[in-house]
């Protein structure tokens, strides 16, 4: 089970969650973002974690020319996009960074929406599902509708998003099966301040359910 912290803003803290034996973080590269992290600070940040440590920069409704420029310069080995792209341009970045894992997320307003992902399918590495929030992207601590998802089971990798938490994490993978999880409102003290404790409870439930 792949776990996902995303939202990391201190590096102090992003070193800290990687000795817990996170192995995935995650940096939003949105300006708008009250968990923004600029270019520079993500270049500096990165040398420091380990070299194993999967790192995916978060951008959303970004040009080709900005995600590229950034993972080039920063080393990011991810990019998630939790925009509205296209799959044209999932085809362009994966033909520009053939060498990074694409991950496309989908902010799920009802089922139906399910039926969009296949579109992605050939251009994009891994999946993720995330809450539907009108005026916010990400991070909003909404949970999916879990018991709509039961039977999706995509040729692909996904990740389960939206308002989890080491409260609930338990109950959503009692009633789905993906391929990992990703948290970030549910681990923090505020947005960007990752609380290690919460960190340790996600972690904690891993070990006495699975």
């Amino acid at each position: 089970m792949r776990v996902k912290i995303c939202g990391i803003t201190q590096a102090e803290q992003a070193i800290a969650i990687s000795q817990l034996g996170i192995t995935t973080l995650g940096f939003i590269c949105v300006p708008a973002s009250e968990r923004y992290i600029s270019p520079t600070n993500l270049g500096n940040l990165l040398p420091q974690l380990p070299p194993d440590l999967s790192t995916v920069g978060v951008f959303a409704n970004e040009n080709l020319d900005t995600i590229s420029q950034i993972v080039t310069s920063t080393g990011l080995t991810a990019v998630q996009l939790h925009g509205d792209e296209s799959p044209q341009l999932c085809h362009l970045i994966r033909q520009s960074l053939p060498q990074i894992e694409l991950i496309k997320a989908f902010r799920l307003k009802n089922t139906a929406d399910l039926s969009k992902i296949p579109d992605y399918y050939p251009w994009i590495d891994t999946i993720l599902l995330d809450a539907y929030h009108p005026l916010r992207l990400g991070g909003t601590g909404k949970t999916l509708d879990w018991e709509t998802l039961t039977q999706f089971t995509p040729p692909l990798p996904w990740l389960l998003a939206g308002g989890l938490s080491p409260q609930n994490i338990a109950q959503a993978l009692q009633q789905l099966n993906p391929d990992g999880v990703d948290l970030s409102s549910g681990v923090e003290r505020k947005p960007g301040d990752k609380d290690l404790e919460l960190v340790r409870q996600l972690l904690a439930t891993f070990v006495r359910k699975w």
